[in-house]
């Protein structure tokens, strides 16, 4: 398998071994612990939502939590991936374009808040090492809130 990856892999490709290749593809883009974890204390208090869904039809984005009659979109981002100020630390290897692909991450986070925001939605973010219990309570207490308080 390595013999044929070193013979077929492209110029410029993104994995620098196979092995890299398989872990990297191995991790989940949804359904992670701390994301389940927060579903799961959201819906033990009555509150239902959409999973890995598009807040707004047009966008080609989907947020982890969607509550659309309180226009609510949670975010639950993992530290690597989008670069969190605490825990992300630069590769060691590949490391021009791993930083790259998180600047990419990063500035596509901060576009689609703008989107959402625009389109009337309230986009909240948590970063995956917060305290699950406090990230559900505060989206079941701004959900509730906008519930009451959005026309319509």
């Amino acid at each position: 398998m390595s013999e044929y990856w070193a013979v077929t892999r492209p110029p410029g490709s993104w994995a620098s071994s196979a092995a890299r290749r398989r872990n990297m593809q191995a991790i989940r883009s949804r359904d992670t612990k701390p994301e389940r974890l927060i579903r799961q204390l959201v819906h033990a208090n009555g509150l239902r939502y959409r999973v890995a869904a598009r807040p707004l039809p047009d966008l080609r984005r989907t947020a982890d939590l969607v509550f659309r009659p309180a226009k609510v979109a949670v975010f639950i981002d993992g530290c690597y991936w989008h670069g969190c100020p605490e825990h992300y630390v630069s590769p060691r290897t590949n490391s021009g374009y791993w930083s790259d692909k998180v600047a990419r991450n990063m500035a596509r986070d901060r576009d689609t808040n703008r989107q959402l925001q625009e389109a009337g939605w309230l986009v909240m973010r948590f970063w995956e090492h917060q305290d699950s219990d406090a990230c559900a309570l505060t989206i079941i207490d701004t959900v509730r809130y906008r519930r009451r308080t959005l026309p319509g």
